[in-house]
């Protein structure tokens, strides 16, 4: 049986709408400039996208998927990535800096929950429970990233 669309996303997907955001929201508590925040952002995209894609292929294969299966489900997962994290270096460079962190979390919430309520349609779940669980999640995740980006400039100096 063959992965629905929007299996083939559920992996991608948050993972880079919660990182995007920590990472933008976490370099903003260090007080990082535009530039560094966008350069962060498409590292992100290529060099993590990639490995993580790669990392589902090879459990893919673990798991002995039929390769076309396999390859449809990795570039699925990459360019779900790279779409959101490109979502997001839009948004940074057409935000004001002072707004930058607000409407970061603003939007990767919305696509997490879009996302969350989506998933729990087809489990049939009650879409405000898994939306809350998993908003609740990247909130944590988040506040950890604005803690180590207030933190490192006072270690490093």
């Amino acid at each position: 049986m063959s992965p629905s669309p929007l299996r083939r996303v559920s992996f991608g997907g948050p993972a880079a709408i919660v990182t995007s955001v920590a990472l933008i929201v976490g370099l903003d508590a260090a007080a990082a400039d535009r530039a560094a925040i966008v350069g962060s952002l498409l590292i992100l995209a290529l060099a993590d996208n990639l490995t993580d894609a790669l990392g589902v292929h090879i459990y893919q294969e673990s798991e002995r998927l039929a390769l076309p299966e396999a390859l449809r489900t990795t570039v699925a997962n990459f360019l779900t990535r790279l779409l959101v994290s490109l979502s997001f270096v839009a948004l940074v460079l057409n935000t004001p800096a002072p707004l930058r962190s607000s409407v970061s979390l603003a939007w990767g919430l919305l696509l997490l929950a879009v996302l969350s309520h989506l998933l729990a349609r087809a489990r049939r779940v009650n879409p405000a429970t898994e939306i809350a669980k998993h908003c609740g999640v990247a909130l944590i995740v988040i506040a950890l990233s604005a803690a180590t980006g207030k933190l490192v400039p006072l270690w490093v100096g």
